[in-house]
């Protein structure tokens, strides 16, 4: 069984450069990770159009979050990962069974604490805080980095 990738996020990510890495880094991945049992990524965008904040962005994010689920909310309080460790948690999720896995990415204001709440790992790429968007194309590099250190590819250089 496929361990399928969501990509949960707030905002329409418009054409341009962010788009265009993050296009060839899940393309990447789902090359990659299809012979791994990892992928395909779909990816959820949510908007708030009356600009309500996290409060208003949560019940449209659990809008989109498949059923059952695991969830792992990025945050800048989530635990800190290397890309090793990060390709065995993608890995033993898929081991045991995991259907889903859902990457939830908050707006400018972050995720509501009630929907952090119900997320099963946060991670965290650091102490600073990102645009949504750099997150995205960061976690689709990391996607991607994760399917090669698995498939024993020379793209990751420990």
């Amino acid at each position: 069984m496929a361990l399928r990738i969501h990509i949960c996020a707030v905002g329409r990510l418009r054409s341009g450069p962010e788009r265009d890495l993050i296009d060839d880094y899940l393309k990447r991945f789902d090359k990659t990770g299809r012979a791994l049992g990892l992928g395909p990524v779909k990816l959820h965008e949510v908007e708030d159009r009356k600009g309500g904040g996290m409060r208003a962005e949560a019940p449209l994010l659990q809008g989109v979050i498949p059923k059952g689920a695991v969830i792992c909310t990025m945050d800048e309080r989530g635990k800190l990962m290397s890309s090793p460790e990060f390709s065995k948690a993608l890995a033993q999720r898929r081991d045991n069974g995991v259907g889903d896995l859902a990457f939830v990415i908050g707006g400018a204001d972050g995720i509501d604490p009630a929907l952090r709440a119900q997320a099963d790992m946060s991670l965290s790429f650091g102490q600073m805080v990102w645009p949504h968007m750099l997150v995205r194309v960061m976690l689709s590099e990391q996607l991607y980095r994760a399917a090669s250190i698995l498939s024993g590819s020379p793209y990751h250089r420990a």
